[in-house]
């Protein structure tokens, strides 16, 4: 039977062990230092005294981070957490995955610094949804830490702005409130209440519009801005989205009164997507960056949106096909834009309108477009 004498024992072996971890510390024997401060942790394990083994992981992944050699640190790290995460010790947990992300970025190892820092965001939202609030900015964090280190991978870009994104919309609070309303909206379009729906949509773009402004604060001062500026084009890519999807809305109630509110928020989209466009043309301009597959998507799917919103306004404000090429200077870069699905959607608006492009669209995938597309093309199509 376990006694209370049992664990006095037990401390008294732990505190006997610390001592002499101290000892060898304080003569630079940093390596043997860490054997014993890990079977003391050992000991209050035993125990389950967890707020003493907090402070001693913490110890020893302080001892671990100043070790020259950074590969041992590494493999002295993962060891640490993969006991921290068995016994479901989340703030432990997240904390040395913070630290293994912070080794391995310094190593230029992007992907396994990514993978870390996405993990520790992992943890501390597990304390944060017990009421641990404070933790959810930390977690904001980290998968901002984490989408910044993807980004300078080849294989996870597309991965690191998600997370980026994600980590601005949790810093704002917003992440889980503009995923709720959207369906909302969706419902409200589906009972063919279209105000109350432009209104909620107008809701989502607002959000979106917050999380563009606070931005430059929530992350870090980087040498490649680039990465910080793709977001942003996807921030306002999707902002104008809503706020086009909200001024479709009101079209769809075929209301006069609605016009000039419409013609406003037509005007506010255009706005945003030819920002957005510009913004990403800069980052196809910077040295060293892979232009991937999904930024060419996104940037003909907001060119085709500016096809779209010129109809919708009854006036061409701009080319939108002129607008997207110009400056453009790289031929292979071209020739992938042109091969785009929304490009040649863009260009048949451009030649024939959207009336004759209709069913070519329904045939694309719209994104955020898809779940509204046959309930609001049509009736901006007036073939209801």
């Amino acid at each position: 039977m376990y006694t209370n004498q049992d664990d006095e024992e037990l401390e008294i072996e732990a505190l006997n062990l610390i001592d002499r971890a101290d000892e060898l510390l304080n003569q630079g024997k940093g390596k043997q230092a860490i054997e014993l401060y890990e079977k003391a942790a050992q000991k209050y394990l035993e125990m389950g005294s967890y707020l003493k083994l907090d402070q001693l992981f913490i110890k020893i992944t302080s001892i671990i981070s100043r070790f020259k050699n950074n590969i041992q640190a590494v493999y002295r790290l993962k060891s640490i957490i993969r006991k921290t995460e068995e016994l479901g010790l989340h703030d432990i947990s997240g904390q040395l995955l913070m630290r293994l992300g912070n080794i391995s970025y310094e190593m230029r190892d992007f992907t396994s610094a990514g993978e870390a820092y996405e993990r520790a965001a992992e943890h501390f939202l597990k304390i944060s949804s017990e009421g641990e609030d404070e933790f959810e900015d930390i977690a904001a964090k980290m998968l901002l830490k984490a989408g910044e280190a993807y980004e300078r991978t080849k294989s996870n870009k597309d991965l690191g702005e998600r997370l980026i994104l994600k980590g601005v919309m949790l810093a704002n609070k917003v992440d889980e409130l503009y995923q709720s309303e959207e369906k909302r909206a969706l419902k409200l379009l589906n009972l063919e209440d279209y105000n109350a729906a432009a209104q909620k949509y107008l809701k989502i773009a607002n959000y979106f519009q917050e999380a563009y402004a606070t931005i430059d604060t929530h992350t870090d001062k980087s040498d490649r801005t680039e990465i910080i500026n793709n977001a942003k084009s996807r921030l306002l890519h999707l902002q104008a989205e809503y706020v086009l999807v909200a001024a479709l809305c009101l079209r769809a109630s075929e209301k006069r009164e609605y016009n000039p509110q419409i013609k406003t928020l037509g005007q506010e989209s255009f706005e945003l997507l030819k920002k957005s466009v510009a913004i990403l043309k800069d980052v196809f301009k910077s040295d060293g960056i892979e232009t991937d597959k999904e930024d060419i998507l996104r940037i003909t799917f907001d060119t085709m949106l500016i096809s779209v919103v010129n109809e919708m306004l009854g006036e061409k404000k701009i080319n939108s096909i002129e607008y997207l090429l110009s400056e453009i200077k790289n031929k292979k870069l071209v020739k992938s834009i042109k091969e785009s699905v929304f490009f040649k959607l863009t260009e048949r608006i451009e030649k024939v309108g959207i009336r004759e492009s209709l069913r070519d669209i329904r045939k694309a995938n719209l994104g955020h477009f898809n779940k509204i597309k046959e309930i609001l093309i049509g009736y901006f199509m007036d073939t209801k």
